[in-house]
């Protein structure tokens, strides 16, 4: 066993940017002028860099004329489109706190985040799909007793509220973005929430600046690249990894489509010619599951990101095999850490890009520790992933309690992640502290189960959990997605496949074959939902056939 720490720092040649985001934009339109910076797919709308500034001087402007200033929260609630990146830059540009509101959020979850920000106006998309947001929100409205004013975007309001700017002279916006400090909060994300209400994870200028920035130079970004995100804005990947990292360096953001759409992505690539595409895993495999996906020119990707969750090794083989994002990275982070703390890099091999998260972030340090002591555990050993550094949240809104119990008195964010720090400083996850199994007093890594899962050739994807059990305390039961024209599996095959091939304790006792998954809007798995479901559902022999 290695003597040498888990703990790392992230060095750099470049320095971190001292500037607020709407300065970065300034400077950005001032190199490109002509420049795409922005695609709407779905609308046929191009813009160029003088366009998007702008257009978010506009609503910045128009901003300061209804009453809001720096430090007032305004509330973006839309699926992606080119007025979200516009109200981003926007409240950027004046200084007031952008809440990011999650397009899968209803009545309850919008009412409390509009009341726990204090919110002043709501941006919201007026219909989308089966989704009726006007009608939910005028009724939560007059339950949120800061709300002034709400703002349809691309509906008559929405031009009503831009008309407003002539209100404000160029020069009085000028004077108030200048007054700007780049450690001012200006955009809250709230976290999911398994249990409880949301946190709202409230990050400042430099925080998400500086994320993109970096994320962008690892990913060797410059004017000459072209972003495609299907990823959704109200997140940091999209806003953040995506929308920072492109503008930071000249880049074009391109927007497929409002809500992910994998054929629609594929299109987007092709006909824009994108360099770089961002997924999580399970996007990434219902684009490779697209019928005609061969028939797709792809060529122009190099590269991209892959992150939210771990990435199957076969997967990530054939994103960049098939997909030629030979230089793809591969991402770990949290909201609260602005995201990203590792990353892999373009020259990396296949090994490190398929095995690890990558090593640290330049300006950011990690440490491993053991959840029980807080002691930093020799290099090789599992322990809790911590951050600290320049990306670390200045806390969650309005609920200091809560983020001093995970922001402890040296600045380390205690993200709950399992990792193992390699030798070389690349980084493993092995699973959340919540999900980690322990089956008759043996931890078990639900990664390491799925991993070995995945080379079975009729399984797409698959998601392991353990369930309550009351001789080992736990068992493992393993959710799996069929290939087309695969025929079902049942759990005595799966125990088959397994035996002989991972240790015995390893081995699912209970197989749930599924259409899909339970998910996040940012397509993560909801192991949470899928243990309470297997927990409900559970028959004696532990087989379930395929569900509707």
């Amino acid at each position: 066993m290695s003597h040498r720490l888990s703990y790392a720092s992230g060095e750099s040649a470049v320095g971190l940017l001292g500037q607020a985001i709407g300065a970065n934009l300034e400077e950005a339109a001032a190199a490109h002028p002509d420049h795409e910076a922005l695609v709407d797919c779905p609308t046929g709308r191009r813009y160029s860099y003088a366009d998007l500034l702008g257009w978010s001087q506009q609503v910045a402007r128009a901003l300061l004329a209804a009453g809001v200033g720096p430090g007032d929260r305004v509330g973006i609630w839309a699926p992606n489109c080119a007025e979200w990146v516009a109200v981003q830059f926007g409240t950027a540009l004046m200084g007031a706190v952008l809440v990011n509101v999650n397009p899968a959020y209803r009545t309850s979850e919008l009412a409390y985040v509009a009341g726990q920000s204090r919110m002043k106006v709501l941006f919201s998309a007026s219909a989308h799909r089966t989704s009726d947001y006007r009608a939910m929100v005028e009724e939560v409205a007059p339950t949120v007793v800061t709300l002034e004013q709400v703002v349809y975007l691309g509906e008559e309001e929405w031009e009503r509220f831009l008309s407003r700017a002539v209100e404000v002279a160029p020069e009085e916006l000028s004077r108030v973005s200048a007054g700007l400090s780049f450690d001012d909060p200006i955009n809250i994300q709230y976290t999911s929430g398994t249990t409880g209400f949301p946190k709202g994870a409230t990050l400042s200028h430099h925080n998400i600046l500086n994320n993109g920035f970096f994320v962008g130079e690892l990913l060797g970004y410059g004017p000459t690249d072209r972003v495609c995100l299907p990823v959704p804005f109200y997140h940091c990947f999209g806003m953040v990894m995506g929308n920072l990292g492109a503008v930071s360096h000249g880049s074009t953001i391109v927007i497929p489509a409002p809500v992910f759409d994998p054929a629609a992505t594929l299109r987007a690539v092709e006909i824009e010619r994108c360099t770089s595409l961002y997924g999580v895993p399970t996007m990434f495999i219902a684009e490779l599951a697209v019928d005609g996906f061969a028939g797709f020119d792809l060529t122009s990707l190099r590269t991209g990101l892959m992150a939210g969750s771990p990435c199957p090794v076969e997967v990530m083989k054939r994103v960049r095999d098939e997909m030629h994002m030979g230089e793809v990275g591969i991402a770990y982070g949290m909201t609260e850490t602005s995201p990203v703390s590792t990353q892999t890099r373009a020259d990396d091999d296949v090994e490190r890009r398929t095995a690890t998260v990558g090593r640290v972030m330049p300006h950011v340090e990690i440490k491993i520790v053991d959840p029980a002591t807080g002691r930093t555990v020799p290099v090789g050993e599992t322990g809790e992933i911590c951050t600290r550094g320049y990306s670390v949240m200045l806390g969650y809104w309005d609920e200091p309690e809560k983020t001093a119990e995970v922001i402890d008195g040296a600045g380390w964010m205690h993200t709950g992640d399992l990792a193992v720090m390699r030798d070389d400083g690349y980084v493993n996850i092995v699973g959340r502290i919540k999900d980690l199994i322990i089956r008759g007093g043996e931890n078990i890594y639900p990664r390491e189960v799925e991993e070995y899962l995945y080379t079975h050739p009729d399984v797409a994807d698959v998601s392991v959990i353990g369930v309550p059990d009351p001789r080992y305390g736990e068992e493992i039961a393993a959710w799996i997605k069929l290939r087309p024209g695969a025929e079902p599996l049942d759990v005595e095959a799966v125990r088959r496949f397994c035996t002989g091939r991972i240790a015995h304790q390893k081995i699912p006792r209970y197989v749930r074959l599924v259409d899909e998954f339970p998910m996040t809007v940012t397509g993560k798995i909801r192991k949470v939902e899928m243990r309470e479901v297997t927990s409900r559902e559970l028959g004696v022999d532990g087989a379930f056939g395929p569900t509707a």
